[in-house]
């Protein structure tokens, strides 16, 4: 099991500063699953081990509290409940005890995002994923509303001192989901309505170059504008990519770090990095030419 976060990401994976937007972006053969999975375990760790070991969330003396106090929305458009349930598991996070002791809501924006009306309800514990999972059921600007904030309400209600931190997991497939009927512009409007109840929030939208530079649909149009416009207000970006050269079989791609349009300077300076995903999830972070 890996239990350890890579040394060299510590200092970005700490909670964020109150308000801010982290966006994390990533091309096809770089996807940012990894960094998600350990932004979790960043901000559940603490409270899932001391939780695990006197049964209850009481701090123990001597310790800060600081994580115990993190409560997390997870909203991913792209992979299931068992997904991301695995991927932590193996950091040693288990998703669904946090669930019931109120520290983690899950919402599936896939398995109901294309069945007809009234096919899946829209409710906690739907969709297969256990206590504190909810699901989507349409494309559309209501129900996105209605979940996001139902989501931060109960958690409100169950851990009223807590600091909830919001993930929206790939939510630019709602662009091309959708239609017409949401637009960049009013993603990003629901955006700013939620992040507004919670501490903070990290997204991960898709930055490939047909999305971002060639922009010769209205899609693709969309789709650059909404990353932009997040890349603007983000206090930090972190941007995945494969290496220039290609494949090599010790490196899986490039960690880019740098400042977002809206950066107070609390967090770290630019840099680049490479990574390593392992079979067993494992993922290892080192400079250029170690």
């Amino acid at each position: 099991m890996t239990s350890r976060l890579p040394p060299l990401l510590e200092l970005y994976l700490r909670l964020p500063p109150e308000t801010s937007l982290i966006l994390l972006t990533n091309v096809l053969g770089a996807s940012t699953n990894w960094l998600v999975q350990r932004y979790l375990c960043s901000f559940l760790a603490s409270s899932s081990t001391s939780s695990q070991r006197d049964g209850s969330a009481t701090k123990e003396a001597g310790e800060t509290g600081e994580d115990d106090e993190v409560s997390v929305i997870l909203v991913s458009f792209l992979r299931d409940h068992a997904f991301w349930k695995e991927g932590a598991g193996r950091l040693g996070i288990d998703l669904d005890g946090l669930s019931r002791r109120g520290r983690f809501v899950f919402v599936d924006g896939l398995s109901g995002l294309f069945t007809p009306p009234g096919g899946l309800k829209s409710k906690p514990s739907a969709g297969g994923g256990g206590a504190g999972t909810r699901v989507l059921s349409g494309a559309t600007v209501q129900e996105l509303r209605k979940e996001l904030n139902e989501a931060v309400t109960g958690l409100r209600v169950t851990r009223p001192d807590s600091k909830i931190m919001l993930v929206l997991d790939g939510p630019d497939l709602l662009l091309a989901a959708s239609g017409k009927t949401i637009s960049g512009l009013v993603l990003q409007e629901i955006l700013l309505d939620i992040r507004e109840k919670v501490h903070s929030s990290i997204v991960t939208l898709s930055a490939d170059e047909p999305l971002i530079s060639a922009q010769t649909t209205m899609l693709e149009k969309e789709h650059a504008a909404f990353t932009l416009s997040l890349a603007h207000e983000a206090e930090m970006v972190i941007s995945l990519r494969m290496l220039d050269t290609g494949t090599a079989r010790d490196v899986s791609g490039v960690l880019r770090v740098t400042h977002g349009g809206n950066a107070t300077g609390t967090l770290v300076e630019e840099r680049e990095l490479l990574y390593f995903v392992g079979g067993d999830g494992g993922v290892r972070v080192f400079e250029r030419g170690q």
